[in-house]
């Protein structure tokens, strides 16, 4: 059988080629779009990061330059003071010249009733020796005022002074004191250190809150 097209038109369905062709055109188009549309993103969230790894980078030198004007600022005298003291904070404590309970002892026996210690903190001056900082509250201003005449009677702390004074919110008088302490084992600053021999320290860290005095539940 021979089958022949005799129309002048080859297809006989233009509507359905042309419906493909426009569904093709706009597959394509659509992948334009996506594609344009994906490209500038990512060119912009690139962009951005630039942008922080820019900022980044100027907040670093920043920094740089910051910390290298901290070194050129700090003073090696005082960095040689500083380690000079922690040598000889290390110094008593291994050499057995600083024993907690004589200190409490002695505050103890110091302290007025109408007041108590909350913190002692013990440090090394290159000076004065063993310094201690004392937290005291207390009832009234003579209450300190009697415990530093007391400190100064033992003997064992020398120039007892109040750096701050204050009123707390419950009425009670906040002072913070400060005096040079010498144990009754240890040498002046700058002598040779105690023998061996010397009372071991006790367990006491180095700096402690109390909340109440030394030697009894009946002191405020």
């Amino acid at each position: 059988m021979i089958r022949t097209n005799l129309s002048t038109r080859p297809f006989y369905n233009e509507r359905a080629v042309h419906l493909w062709l426009l569904l093709a055109a706009l597959v394509v188009i659509g992948a334009t779009v996506s594609n344009v549309y994906w490209g500038r993103r990512y060119k912009s969230g690139d962009q951005e990061l630039q942008a922080r790894a820019a900022q980044d980078e100027s907040n670093a030198a920043q920094l740089r330059q910051q910390a290298a004007r901290l070194r050129a600022s700090v003073d090696p005298r005082q960095m040689d003071a500083a380690a000079a003291s922690a040598r000889q904070a290390n110094e008593l404590i291994e050499r057995r010249t600083f024993s907690w309970t004589e200190l409490l002892n002695r505050l103890e026996t110091t302290l007025p009733d109408e007041a108590h210690i909350v913190a002692v903190r013990p440090r090394v001056d290159r000076k004065l020796g063993i310094v201690l900082t004392l937290n005291i509250v207390a009832r009234e201003v003579d209450d300190v005022n009697r415990f530093l005449e007391n400190l100064e009677g033992t003997g064992a702390f020398k120039d007892p002074r109040p750096t701050n004074e204050r009123f707390n919110d419950q009425g009670l008088f906040e002072s913070q004191i400060e005096a040079a302490y010498i144990p009754s084992n240890a040498s002046p600053p700058g002598s040779p250190p105690a023998p061996d021999d010397a009372p071991a320290p006790t367990n006491t860290p180095a700096s402690t809150n109390t909340p109440q005095a030394p030697g009894g539940p009946g002191r405020p």
